[in-house]
């Protein structure tokens, strides 16, 4: 028999999920296609609040002051710069954006199971721009992947799973 805090549907020898400090290791199942599109459709809602903290009000408060409107380049990256400190720092604090939290979901390396490296989140997060902008190209690609990954998740290595929900909690 293994020991108490071993898990019991592990193999012997497998880390238990308390050791790990990362998503713990009782994820079983890759999150289903609607519910990551859910999840970001919801995000994109929320990104409007950031949007409109980390870039109108400085750039508006900047134009009225100073009467200076960036070029759109500058725009651009500070969006790009934004959006990719808020994504990363979720993803490394714990797999989960604030939308993905809500849908119970969270980013894993595909093959450890463990929160990703900050290398690989950086990877996911800049594969994902073109992954969208190029008319959804990139998701469009679960259609057609052996496990319904998105081309961002598959590049970079890491995967979007199902967290288990609360017993008794309504699914």
């Amino acid at each position: 028999m293994t020991s108490s805090s071993a898990r019991p549907d592990a193999p012997a020898g497998t880390p238990s999920a308390a050791a790990s400090p990362a998503v713990p290791r009782l994820v079983v199942e890759p999150a289903g296609l609607r519910r990551r599109l859910a999840a970001m459709l919801y995000e994109s809602l929320l990104l409007l609040g950031v949007l409109a903290l980390v870039f109108m009000v400085p750039w508006l408060i900047v134009g009225q002051a100073f009467g200076f409107a960036p070029p759109g380049g500058l725009a651009w990256l500070h969006i790009f710069v934004a959006l990719g400190a808020y994504f990363i720092w979720y993803w490394r604090r714990g797999g989960q954006t604030l939308a993905m939290q809500t849908w119970r979901l969270a980013i894993v390396d595909a093959a450890s199971g463990q929160l990703p490296s900050l290398p690989r989140c950086l990877l996911r997060y800049a594969l994902a721009w073109p992954s969208v902008l190029l008319f959804g190209a990139g998701l469009l690609w679960a259609l057609i992947d052996r496990d319904r990954q998105f081309l961002h998740d598959r590049l970079a290595g890491t995967c979007i799973v199902l967290l288990p929900g609360n017993a008794g909690a309504p699914r």
